[in-house]
């Protein structure tokens, strides 16, 4: 039986009745100990009886409970004055600021000190009188002991006013036998076992019964990540502008859809192991469209469609390399050419949203695996103007509107883009995609009618998303180091820019 639970009943022995308030002080117990002890007496039935009560009382705050140990604001300040006086700046740093404005004013406004402006050195404080009373440590010391009806109205307004007390309210229990009174109290069991069934045990055991207006623990349901919400976003707004979502379910992609369709060269800088995660098992890819392939092969070797070409021995087995996607535009080379084998072109627009590898070096902006943001438009006559006004109508769709375009190279677009956006926890312009127009020796292998201009982009996720959330390191938003409460904490959504 718990110390406390015996206590109680005892108590009830020798008095029959008590107040839990009134029985915690005397014993300098801590009152929710005897609560504790009374509540669970109560669950055995009738044992005891009880009557809740509140009062209000009054209580020193922390500042209060300082005052009393240590005196007040203006006598501590007076303390520190000597005789022949001090500089004030002098004072201040001697006391302490937190005392020191308060009790300069005070002990000014009870004629404690005077100040002389025009002493040498600054302004120097004098005692006024030789000795002090500290009326406002004794009222503390008095409200401590529970003495506080000895104070005036007046001095209990000044007090809270200043904030040395506080009004409480206490919540207690008086506390009487019950029709089943006992001192013999045996622990209720809370679990039917096997071994009481068996032995019968069971029969002669008191049970505690279920509390069934108990609250049971708040179900933590999931939290959406950030990447996710904004995902969300940017796919709706994809969907507003009546674009069509590509298959991306290929992490593993080969060289010829992901660089030579194209039309990168296969000495880019960008193929090399230092960019790009080569896979080993299997090493090769099969099955290639071969006619395609073929023009492929010739426009980067010897050239054609009006181009020079690279002019290089264009390697079938380099191209066949197996990798880890480096990004979604070779999605979207395959989409277009499943668009041109089509008996009649229509005119088309696809997005994706998905993860890329590269084999970069971390920092704060950048990630080894990652997603992308890929959309494209394919119709007759695009121009570079159409596709700066769906990158602006795409972003202003999502609440981003500080946008810069630069010009750029890539291999197989021209004219091509680089997109910043200004980012106010960075407080610089950070790049979140690159776009241009597809190159016809891009386009035209693939048997796209001559007059179909193609315009594309590809764009970070995490990028805009660190603007949105104001995260200035990408660790801090995606990897195994993401602060999970961070997730819990965040709202549903963000509107605004």
């Amino acid at each position: 039986m718990s110390d406390f639970v015996e206590l109680v009943l005892t108590t009830l022995t020798s008095q029959g009745k008590f107040d839990s308030l009134n029985l915690s002080e005397k014993l300098s117990i801590d009152h929710q100990k005897i609560v504790g002890a009374v509540k669970s007496l109560q669950s055995l039935g009738d044992v005891i009886s009880t009557e809740q009560t509140s009062q209000t009382r009054w209580q020193l705050t922390p500042e209060g409970q300082e005052v009393m140990e240590r005196g007040s604001h203006e006598a501590v300040v007076f303390r520190n004055v000597p005789e022949g006086g001090i500089r004030q700046d002098d004072l201040m740093n001697l006391v302490g600021s937190s005392y020191g404005k308060i009790g300069f004013s005070k002990a000014m406004s009870s004629n404690w000190i005077s100040i002389d402006k025009k002493a040498d050195g600054g302004p120097r404080v004098l005692r006024k009188v030789e000795t002090i009373e500290d009326h406002v440590q004794k009222q503390c010391r008095l409200v401590r002991g529970g003495q506080i009806d000895q104070l005036t109205d007046q001095q209990k307004n000044e007090l809270k006013k200043r904030k040395l007390i506080s009004e409480i309210k206490l919540t207690s229990y008086v506390v009487s036998m019950g029709s089943n009174f006992t001192t013999n109290i045996e622990k209720q069991e809370t679990d039917l076992t096997q071994e009481m069934i068996t032995s019968g045990a069971w029969k002669t055991k008191q049970f505690k019964a279920y509390n069934f207006s108990a609250k049971g623990l708040d179900l933590h349901g999931g939290h959406l990540h950030p990447l996710l919400k904004v995902r969300t976003q940017f796919r709706q707004i994809f969907l507003e502008m009546g674009f069509t979502e590509m298959p991306t379910n290929n992490f593993v992609e080969s060289s010829f859809w992901n660089f030579d369709a194209l039309f990168q060269p296969q000495q880019h800088p960008a193929r090399d192991a230092h960019d790009t995660f080569f896979v080993s098992d299997p090493e090769h890819a099969r099955d290639f469209p071969m006619e395609y392939m073929e023009r492929v092969k010739k426009v980067h070797s010897v050239g054609g469609y009006g181009s020079l070409g690279y002019r290089y021995n264009w390697s079938e087995l380099e191209a066949s390399k197996n990798i880890m996607r480096t990004h979604t535009t070779a999605v979207s080379a395959r989409m277009l050419y499943q668009l041109a084998i089509q008996p009649t072109f229509t005119p088309s627009k696809f997005f994706s949203i998905d993860r890329v590898f590269r084999n970069e070096t971390l920092d704060a902006t950048h990630l080894a695996e990652f997603h992308q943001i890929e959309g494209l438009v394919a119709d007759y006559g695009l121009t570079l103007g159409d596709l700066m006004g769906y990158i602006q109508e795409f972003f202003k769709k999502y609440g981003i509107q500080k946008l810069k375009f630069k010009p750029a190279y890539n291999p197989y677009t021209e004219p091509s883009m680089e997109v910043f956006s200004y980012h106010e926890g960075l407080k610089k312009w950070v790049e979140i995609g690159n776009s241009g127009v597809f190159r016809p020796e891009l386009l035209l292998p693939m048997n796209l009618p001559p007059h179909v201009s193609v315009i594309a982009w590809g764009l970070s996720l995490e990028r805009p998303t660190m603007i949105k959330y104001g995260i200035q390191n990408i660790r801090d938003l995606f990897g195994p180091k993401v602060d999970l409460q961070k997730i819990y904490d965040s709202p549903i959504c963000r509107l605004g820019s």
